[in-house]
């Protein structure tokens, strides 16, 4: 089997978003190097070979890798395998370092709020600004799910949005009241200054095209904190990690349970305010 052709095949599947094929790209041509040196073929991949390279990412010169960037090439290379030799042929076993657990960086919500406030111009643009934070915040979306969101995609009457996630799994989040106002507001009196032509996108730039991430990051600096703070204050209000789990759109619950950790802090406070023998 060519290896570069089949990385070649797996890069141009439609299965693939534009930012995984970019993101994957350099990952799983690295690793088809790899086999080359070494003469292995693609259908001979096994545990050990996996192994192997696990080894070889972990031993990388001048600079050696992070364990979430050695996670990250692994996936990138489970992911290729997968889609040329069928998932059978995949090992489940974990070639990935252990990572360090780190506790999302939620602010509070004051502190949401507070920021939410800055965005008091009732210009065009600043309008905008604010309805897409709001979205981001009550919505928990990622920012290149909320720059995705067609006109189509905001339910008012149903109160919910549809939302794109990640390998194209579709999600229905409950639109909040804010949000629902902010965005209001920001299509009848802000998207008609900025509209050029028929784009489809919910948020459009100054020049009437599809906001990209990079704008998001300028209008909010870490918006992926505003997703740990929905996360967070949900979990604070008494849901439970299971729905939280469904509105964040995690594939699975063990990447939803890092929050429960977050919220033991919590439960700390509470127990020593209020139990008699704390």
């Amino acid at each position: 089997m060519d290896i570069p052709a089949a990385i070649d095949r797996f890069l141009t599947s439609p299965s693939l978003s534009d930012a995984t094929r970019k993101a994957y790209g350099v990952d799983v041509r690295e690793f088809g190097d790899w086999l080359a040196k070494r003469g292995t073929k693609l259908e001979d991949i096994d545990v050990r070979a996996l192994s192997e390279y696990s080894a070889e990412l972990g031993r990388a010169r001048p600079r050696k890798l992070a364990p979430a960037t050695i996670g990250r090439k692994l996936a990138a290379v489970r992911s290729f395998l997968r889609f040329t030799l069928g998932s059978a042929r995949v090992p489940e076993a974990s070639f990935a370092p252990r990572r360090p657990r780190r506790l999302p960086d939620a602010p509070r919500q004051r502190d949401v709020e507070a920021a939410l406030d800055t965005f008091a111009g009732g210009d065009a643009l600043s309008l905008r600004n604010r309805a897409l934070v709001e979205l981001v915040y009550s919505a928990g979306l990622r920012s290149h799910e909320a720059v995705g969101l067609d006109l189509g995609d905001v339910e008012f009457e149903q109160e919910h949005v549809r939302v794109l996630g990640k390998g194209g799994k579709e999600r229905v989040v409950p639109l909040g009241e804010e949000a629902a106002h902010w965005i209001a507001r920001y299509l009848h009196e802000a998207r008609p200054q900025l509209a050029r032509g028929a784009e489809n996108a919910l948020f459009i730039s100054a020049r009437g095209r599809r906001l990209d991430t990079s704008t998001v990051r300028r209008v909010f600096a870490h918006p992926h904190r505003l997703r740990h703070a929905f996360a967070t204050h949900l979990l604070e209000g008494g849901a439970d990690l299971r729905t939280i789990q469904e509105l964040l759109g995690h594939s699975s619950l063990s990447t939803t349970q890092v929050y429960s950790h977050v919220d033991g802090k919590r439960l700390r406070r509470v127990y020593d305010r209020a139990h008699p023998r704390s």
